[in-house]
C-alpha cells in the first residue's frame, strides 16, 4: 500500500509543474519573437539589396518565410496549450462532458 501524499507534497509538485509549464510557454513565445526579429532584419536587407539592383525578387523570400512565421505564431499564440484558442476549446469540451472547470 502506498502512502497518501501530504498536501504540502502535492502543492509543491503542482508548483513545480506550473513552473515547468510557464517556462516552456515563455520559451516558445520568446522563440517566436526571435524568429520575427530575424525575419525583419534579414528581409529588410534582402529588400534593400534587390532594390539597389532594380529588381523585385525579394518578395518571394518575404512571402515564403512570412508564411512560416505566420504558422509558427499560430502554433505558439493560438493552438498550443496556454494559447487562447486552445484554452477556449478545452473549456468547451469540459463543459460538453459535464466536467465544469478543472485545472
Amino acid at each position: 500500500m502506498t502512502p497518501m501524499p501530504s498536501s504540502s507534497s502535492s502543492s509543491s509538485s503542482s508548483s513545480a509543474d506550473i513552473e515547468r509549464r510557464a517556462r516552456r510557454r515563455a520559451g516558445a513565445k520568446m522563440g517566436w519573437f526571435i524568429h520575427a526579429f530575424v525575419y525583419v532584419v534579414v528581409n529588410v536587407g534582402l529588400v534593400a539589396l534587390a532594390a539597389s539592383r532594380g529588381h523585385n525578387w525579394a518578395v518571394y523570400p518575404l512571402m515564403g518565410w512570412g508564411l512560416g512565421l505566420l504558422i509558427h505564431g499560430a502554433v505558439v499564440w493560438l493552438i498550443a496549450p496556454g494559447g487562447g484558442l486552445y484554452d477556449q476549446l478545452l473549456e468547451r469540451e469540459r463543459r460538453a462532458l459535464g466536467g465544469g472547470d478543472r485545472r
